[in-house]
């Protein structure tokens, strides 16, 4: 009697006791490092602008901006063809390539002598890094449940302030006692040291991975099953082919939403180094220092709205809500210029929610979408959506040269902002209906 109630506690304890999370490093830290290094060889020219490069190119405001935005254009071809090879286990090889091609290619942009072969560089890095993302959230799905993608997508996407952290005061510093030109050749040559322990670490997929244990395995593919099973029950979306999701209404609320979310975070990243040098009239360095603190409040606000965004289920309205935090921060930035440190406060607030619809958003496409055309639509949706990436710099540049300031460009983007979230209001409801 008492062997038998032993056993029974023993079996309950068994299955209370947590499931282990060798996932939440073992495939997350690898991920983030890589994207980190990507991001940085693909913002440093918002340092390199007022950094000496505008000068010594000749580029006026309007160029500058092309030039940053070019990159999104190249952006586009490997979006879709990444997220299907992702789909087919072919991630890790794609990645690997990626990382050494953006390398070769960051240490070239050393040696432009035009502006014509800035753009050729610029266009082709955007090639290069082109299926990182679409690949990326196929891996993440494929290891983290959706009660864990919310948080798991949120620490992915966090390299965008980490690397925005980190490149700051190493760009400014890096412009300030060498210049801009050895800013993109260290870069290039980082991305070469990732290569040997991305290729030692990375594993596809739970199947694959040596270090994980039964139990962490039996857990992820199990919950993964029952999400395709549960998605299987839906007759419009368990048929539907590539061809006829790109035709899905909601396919394209959810590019269109992104364009314009993208177009404010790209503008946002790539001329926040010129709006904080004239608004405190710092050096370089100095820029460089307090770009930081913004990118300090986006961690904190990718994390927290990915949690409670897990938590409650309702991924629509913590899309919303974030844009229009980010829209009513910049709006405020231009009303209290005068006042420099209001204003910069402002800024700070502005990178609180900077990205934090972003890991709510990709949440959003595995919830319509079956797992075998979730990876392309992931593509599809990126790669057009970042066309916003091209918009963004190249508007607030040109904007810059017609009106003198980046005010006008800074109220645009407010106002895209609030269109998207409207758009987001419109889509389907995700979260489980009420017991």
């Amino acid at each position: 009697m008492s062997g038998t109630t032993g056993a029974g506690l023993g079996a309950a304890a068994a299955e209370v006791s947590p499931i282990p999370k060798g996932r939440w490093f073992y495939v997350l830290v690898p991920i983030m490092v890589l994207c980190i290094v990507s991001y940085m060889d693909r913002t440093n020219i918002g340092f390199a602008i007022p950094g000496g490069m505008s000068r010594d190119l000749a580029m006026s405001a309007s160029f500058a901006g092309l030039a940053a935005g070019i990159f999104f254009i190249g952006y586009l071809f490997l979006q879709v063809p990444g997220g299907y090879l992702a789909a087919h286990g072919n991630a890790k090889k794609f990645l690997t390539w990626s990382m050494v091609a953006w390398g070769v290619i960051s240490i070239a942009t050393s040696y432009v002598r035009s502006e014509t072969q800035l753009l050729v560089l610029r266009f082709a890095l955007g090639v290069a890094e082109g299926g990182m993302l679409p690949v990326v959230l196929t891996m993440v799905s494929r290891w983290f449940p959706d009660e864990e993608r919310g948080r798991a997508t949120a620490f992915v996407i966090m390299f965008v302030p980490i690397a925005n952290i980190i490149s700051g005061p190493i760009a400014g510093g890096i412009i300030q006692g060498f210049g801009w030109r050895d800013l993109f050749l260290f870069e290039g040559i980082a991305s070469f040291f990732l290569i040997l322990p991305w290729i030692l670490m990375v594993q596809e997929d739970p199947e694959q991975a040596k270090w994980i244990s039964p139990r962490e395995r039996d857990y992820i593919v199990g919950h993964l099953r029952a999400e395709q099973d549960r998605l299987a029950a839906q007759p419009a979306v368990a048929n539907a082919s590539f061809g006829e999701v790109m035709v899905n209404a909601n396919m394209w609320k959810l590019i269109i939403l992104n364009f314009f979310y993208q177009t404010a975070i790209y503008a946002f990243v790539i001329w926040l180094p010129t709006v904080i040098t004239n608004l405190t009239k710092s050096n370089i360095a100095s820029v460089g220092f307090l770009s930081v603190l913004p990118y300090i409040a986006t961690m904190i606000g990718m994390y927290t709205i990915g949690r409670v965004s897990d938590h409650s289920g309702k991924r629509r309205m913590w899309v919303i809500l974030p844009l229009l935090g980010l829209a009513a921060s910049l709006l405020l930035s231009v009303v209290f210029k005068d006042i420099i440190w209001l204003s910069f406060v402002c800024l700070i607030s502005a990178g609180g929610f900077l990205q934090g619809a972003a890991p709510v958003f990709w949440t959003i496409p595995p919830l319509l979408f079956t797992a075998s055309v979730a990876g392309p639509a992931r593509g599809a949706i990126n790669a057009l959506g970042n066309l916003g990436g091209f918009l963004g710099p190249f508007l607030m540049g040109w904007l810059k040269d017609l009106f003198g300031s980046t005010d006008a460009g800074i109220l645009t983007l407010v106002m895209l902002l609030v269109v998207a979230a409207v758009i987001t209001a419109t889509l389907p409801r995700t979260e489980p209906a009420a017991a």
